[in-house]
């Protein structure tokens, strides 16, 4: 049954994509997605828009990688105990457009505000960016070793943020300024950037007995541990998933054994500069589902 009580959803949806920003359902009144696999089938379709936005007044989701923007999250406390740094205390920060101020002041910088900007539900704000041409930054949070400062996120590939025209706890997102989006500045993508990976070394293979059989598994091995190192930055994790797949179904026919091909896949995700938690949660989600498909190599 559709609500129309999601008319302003809507055309808060459409509106986004006409700038050919690839929007998605979020939960109404909600942050979380609606629906699974959101990056990838985020979309400017005005007619997959419409029927999506008909059955429900779904909050928008902006998918801000395939969208080509960075988004820059100036957020406030949310209680009371939740206070900054010394370190940024020491400056006066209270929240994450002074940080933000802070941190250009210190770069000798302007405070970038002349672009698109939303006031989220909290008192904060979204700044939207064009990113960088052909440099797929990624997500960072805070004060971490590639984040920008205390309460100061931003969202690109791997992240979403809630547009313009949704609602949350009952308050609405509402756009403030409605200027062109600005390129990144170029000293802000500078401290955005990954750290340079080490050189890579050759991951050894260490498998006993000879044949057809071993120079089979061989090949197997190094050919889903290529698939990781020679995959491309936002699809290092989407690799890792499918080689541990792969090689979860000869773990699951007794050809390999569990912590061997961990041991490979864990090493080929640092090398492309995959988190160790993040790649080992992967690894083992992978294993479980290869798990489903014994695979056994004729001898």
């Amino acid at each position: 049954m559709p609500y129309p009580d999601g008319s302003a959803q809507l055309t808060a949806a459409l509106d986004a994509a006409s700038r050919d920003w690839r929007v998605f359902p979020l939960v109404p009144g909600d942050k979380r997605p609606a629906i699974s696999d959101w990056e990838t089938r985020a979309t400017t379709d005005p007619d997959r828009i419409t029927r999506s936005w008909s059955v429900a007044a779904y909050n928008i989701g902006i998918s801000t990688g395939p969208s080509g923007l960075i988004v820059i999250d100036l957020d406030k406390p949310k209680h009371p105990g939740d206070t900054p740094p010394a370190a940024w205390a020491k400056h006066g920060v209270t929240d994450g457009a002074d940080a933000l101020a802070v941190l250009c002041e210190s770069h000798g910088q302007p405070v970038p505000a002349d672009t698109y900007t939303v006031r989220t539900w909290s008192g904060g704000t979204h700044l939207y960016f064009l990113a960088p041409e052909g440099e797929p930054l990624r997500n960072t949070a805070g004060d971490s070793a590639r984040g920008l400062g205390w309460k100061v996120d931003t969202r690109a590939w791997g992240g979403l943020v809630v547009g313009a025209g949704s609602t949350f706890a009952g308050y609405p997102y509402e756009v403030t300024r409605h200027d062109p989006v600005a390129p990144l500045p170029s000293w802000l993508a500078e401290l955005l950037r990954p750290a340079p990976l080490p050189p890579q070394t050759p991951i050894t293979v260490a498998l006993t007995g000879r044949g057809r059989r071993t120079a089979f598994l061989r090949s197997a091995v190094n050919g889903e541990v290529e698939r990781v190192t020679g995959s491309a930055e936002h699809q290092h994790n989407d690799a890792l998933f499918i080689a541990a797949v792969a090689l979860g179904q000869l773990v699951a026919g007794g050809e390999l054994s569990e912590a061997d091909v961990t041991g490979w896949l864990l090493t080929a995700a640092l090398q492309v500069g995959q988190g160790e938690r993040e790649a080992r949660r992967t690894i083992a989600s992978g294993l479980r589902t290869g798990a489903r498909r014994p695979r056994t190599v004729a001898a």
